[in-house]
């Protein structure tokens, strides 16, 4: 009997493993076109990349290294493209995530019209990037509705767009843009924070202030990261509002990395740009690595 019950039973296993082969097979026959498109349009492009990056030009191609990259961080262009970019990230990113993060401890409390409020903050994601602009230039045009109300206090207009207001003008409307899903998301990791955690906390004399500090923001924590490089990400899109708005080539301090990278790309300099692709890329992988660890360390804290 013992027998017949062990074959019966290497017969499952058999057939378990045979099921599984299968579909382990389709599994991998499915997964082969995003792995070609994978290798294809990014592993390949960027093994080019680096090899464009370390050669004089592309009919000679003689080996250079490095001297690609030196020559390129001693550029004036690329410098002021580096400095206002990190200008504007510095100065965009932590609105971007600061202000939607009280807009949304703010909506998570009993306010009369949380819908009206949701709605209006949301808007701006369904509008097109041509109307945004056009609203820009509406109102901060040279003779533009902005300017009339400085005159109307008795303040001198100002030449927005060829000025050292610039780069808030920018600011301004990469914040108009998105807020509103940074909100979202926001309110979303707020609603899974445990409530009988928060009620405890309250029970025991502890304030809204202190809740926040030591609860809600280390459970939001996670959010935080992904905002926080979403917010990065879209930083460096803001390109093509300030390219419809001031064409190829800015006033100085709308300059952006982006602008310099275009422009090369305009000039068939590959070398140059394949190095400042290289230099971006290895700048963004240091900052989410740097990111990621804080996530990690907050994140088994909480698990504590």
């Amino acid at each position: 009997m013992q027998n017949k019950e062990n074959i019966k039973n290497e017969k499952k296993i058999k057939k378990f493993s045979i099921t599984e082969r299968k579909e382990r097979r389709i599994t991998s026959i499915f997964s082969i076109p995003s792995v070609v498109g994978v290798l294809l349009f990014f592993i390949l492009p960027f093994i080019v990349v680096i090899y464009y990056s370390m050669i004089n030009n592309v009919a000679s191609k003689e080996f250079v290294f490095l001297d690609n990259f030196i020559a390129l961080l001693k550029n004036a262009a690329f410098q002021r493209a580096t400095k206002n970019t990190l200008t504007f990230s510095l100065i965009a990113v932590p609105l971007a995530v600061i202000i939607p993060l009280c807009l949304a401890l703010l909506l998570d409390c009993n306010i009369p019209y949380k819908t009206q409020f949701r709605t209006i903050f949301i808007t701006p994601m369904m509008v097109p990037v041509a109307s945004i602009v056009l609203i820009c230039q509406v109102i901060f045009h040279h003779n533009g509705a902005m300017n009339e109300v400085l005159k109307f206090i008795g303040l001198t207009p100002i030449d927005w767009f060829k000025s050292d207001y610039s780069q808030v003008v920018v600011v301004v409307l990469y914040l108009w843009k998105n807020i509103g899903y940074n909100m979202i998301l926001f309110m979303a990791a707020l609603s899974n924070i445990p409530i009988d955690i928060i009620e405890y906390a309250s029970l025991e004399g502890c304030g809204s202030i202190k809740r926040f500090f030591y609860i809600k923001l280390r459970y939001l924590s996670s959010s935080l990261l992904f905002v926080t490089i979403l917010s990065l990400i879209n930083s460096f899109k803001v390109f093509r509002e300030v390219y419809l708005l001031t064409d190829n080539y800015p006033y100085d301090t709308l300059y952006m990395l982006q602008h310099f990278m275009n422009n090369t790309f305009s000039n068939f300099d590959y070398q140059k740009l394949s190095a400042a692709a290289i230099i971006m890329c290895i700048v963004m992988i240091i900052i989410i690595g740097v990111l990621f660890l804080i996530d990690n360390k907050v994140g088994k804290d909480i698990e504590e």
